[in-house]
């Protein structure tokens, strides 16, 4: 049983945040720069690019995200060092200066006036000593109360309101008395919810800033979508399995923060919770993006519930998949962490469901590997905020 005397074995760093993974990343400033970071990961063995398709000719806003994020990922306790790779030097400085705030080892370079070749000779270089340096960090015993965790659902269906997400509700109320920082989000996905998540706001403020963000991203909704969202809210997925509209899908979403947690704070994208509690993230539901937002934000565990099978997983954080739905779990066995389609059959408690996962997280942010990352699911997908210029 987890209590506030429970302990884990993560990566202390030097500015205090705890991980439970160790990696050395090559981080791509732009699309451009993607080409040179994965073949240092490939003449440095050990250490993972991060390739994506962004970084040129943005501005305002959704040039700040990108940094914001960027940043946040390499700045994201589960990582030990980090080079940034850029097709020019000053974005890429910014980059490097953000995560440098952190202390831990980072250094960047420019394509432009060098090439690919000297690039990713010098870039290999310090990929090396860093993946060396990285090694021999220690676990060190630490509390639970400085582990952040994030949740986010992906191809619900009718057994995760009733099985899957309840279960991440009932780890999360376990959780929550232990000062452990929380995170949830998916803005769309709350549609038809609003005043279910106003009971559980801590304070007028914290819903006036929920409302803020919720209106903010249905002003955006209805600016550009069609008749309606045919085909994205719900989703095809989530039609096949038994959710016939957005209000439903938003009361499954909603079973993910538990019974008795409050909301103590409400985060733009990529933003970094400042004090322990729950925290809203105004986010996208796509899986692969809010999981990237959420590592931006520094959680370095996180929670999916599914139901007709999401195979997500990330490069940054471990991702645990809970699945109540028998079918998904006999069909995609390989992508489940977490078993409790006997919540359907009534064979567990819902109790018992939450002890499960929480004994599985507790064993992933030991050391033990996720279905996805056994896998190799690194995605790593960044959330635009409109076109280039």
């Amino acid at each position: 049983m987890i209590s506030k005397k429970t302990k884990f074995w993560g990566y202390r760093r030097e500015n205090g945040r705890v991980g439970v993974r160790n990696h050395v990343i090559i981080l791509p400033l732009d699309d451009l720069s993607n080409s040179a970071a994965e073949a240092v990961a490939n003449n440095i063995k050990g250490t993972m690019a991060i390739p994506h398709p962004y970084g040129r000719l943005q501005f305002g806003a959704d040039l700040e995200l990108h940094f914001r994020t960027l940043i946040g990922a390499g700045s994201n306790p589960n990582v030990a060092a980090v080079v940034v790779i850029g097709i020019e030097s000053s974005w890429t400085e910014k980059v490097v200066a953000g995560i440098a705030k952190t202390g831990k080892p980072v250094v960047g370079f420019g394509i432009e006036g060098h090439g690919d070749h000297q690039t990713i000779m010098h870039a290999s270089q310090a990929a090396k000593k860093f993946l060396q340096a990285a090694s021999e960090i220690h676990r060190v015993e630490c509390p639970i109360k400085e582990l952040w965790i994030s949740t986010k659902c992906g191809e619900s269906d009718t057994t995760s309101g009733c099985g899957a997400n309840p279960t991440v509700g009932n780890a999360f109320d376990k959780l929550y008395p232990l000062k452990t920082t929380l995170l949830f989000g998916e803005t769309s996905e709350i549609t038809g919810g609003e005043a279910l998540l106003e009971a559980r706001c801590r304070t007028p403020k914290v819903w006036k800033d929920f409302m803020f963000m919720f209106d903010r991203y249905q002003d955006m909704i209805n600016r550009y979508k069609t008749s309606d969202l045919s085909d994205s809210q719900p989703t095809k997925g989530n039609i096949a399995g038994g959710l016939t509209t957005i209000e439903e899908k938003a009361l499954g979403n909603i079973q993910k923060i538990g019974r008795t947690c409050k909301i103590d704070g409400v985060l733009d994208k990529a933003e970094e919770p400042t004090s322990p509690g729950l925290w809203f993230m105004d986010s996208s539901s796509a899986a692969a993006e809010m999981v990237t937002l959420c590592a931006a934000a520094g959680f370095v565990v996180h929670l999916f519930p599914t139901g007709q099978g999401n195979v997500i997983g990330n490069a940054i954080l471990p991702v645990i998949k809970i699945c109540a739905n028998p079918k998904t779990v006999r069909l995609m066995s390989e992508h489940v962490d977490v078993d409790t389609s006997g919540l359907l059959r009534r064979e567990m408690t819902m109790d018992d469901a939450g002890d499960s996962l929480l004994d599985c997280m507790m064993r992933t942010v030991n050391g033990r590997l996720t279905a996805a990352e056994a896998l190799g699911h690194r995605e790593f997908v960044m959330t635009r905020l409109y076109e280039s210029a």
